[in-house]
């Protein structure tokens, strides 16, 4: 999508980071940009009133997106892809899944209830299934092209060394 023509430079701003990260929350792009907060929000509301940008709510996060550019599956893929453990999670189920809570637990080097924790907002967004194997239960990635050709096309905007590892794109930097 071609960028639209942006009058104000502040508005240009904004919208370029989105674009350039899409999935950013409000205060990235406080830090990023260095407006004032009524500014940033007074803009956001312009543009997502135009229908410049989409906003995505993740639970914790108000996430910012160029309008258009994705669709109700990407948002929610790219929500969890923004947030760093639900990704390494991701990646490690895209390259040996299915995997148990405690294999993620020891492979990410975190609390199982942490892990846990994490792949239950997995699981409500869709994006994990789970089933049963005996007295485990595996997590499997439920849309695995759609994670790993949004992570592949986004890959620059995460900066997370140990994914781009783990799916093999550390060559590609």
């Amino acid at each position: 999508m071609p960028e639209p023509d942006l009058e104000l430079e502040s508005r240009r701003a904004i919208y370029q980071e989105i674009a350039a990260i899409p999935g950013i929350h409000f205060r990235a792009l406080l830090d990023e940009l260095d407006y004032a907060q009524g500014t940033l929000q007074y803009q956001l509301r312009w543009l997502a009133d135009e229908g410049l940008i989409d906003v995505s709510e993740d639970g914790k996060y108000t996430r910012y997106y160029p309008a258009a550019e994705f669709d109700d599956a990407d948002r929610t893929v790219m929500n969890a892809l923004r947030r760093e453990y639900s990704r390494r999670i991701l990646a490690h189920l895209l390259v040996d899944g299915p995997l148990s809570t405690t294999e993620l637990s020891d492979r990410l080097e975190k609390a199982q209830s942490t892990v846990s924790w994490h792949l239950s907002k997995l699981a409500d967004a869709g994006l994990v299934t789970k089933e049963r194997d005996g007295q485990r239960v595996l997590y499997r990635v439920s849309d695995s092209d759609r994670v790993r050709y949004l992570y592949t096309v986004h890959r620059q905007s995460f900066t997370d060394r140990i994914v781009d590892r783990l799916l093999g794109l550390w060559d590609s930097y």
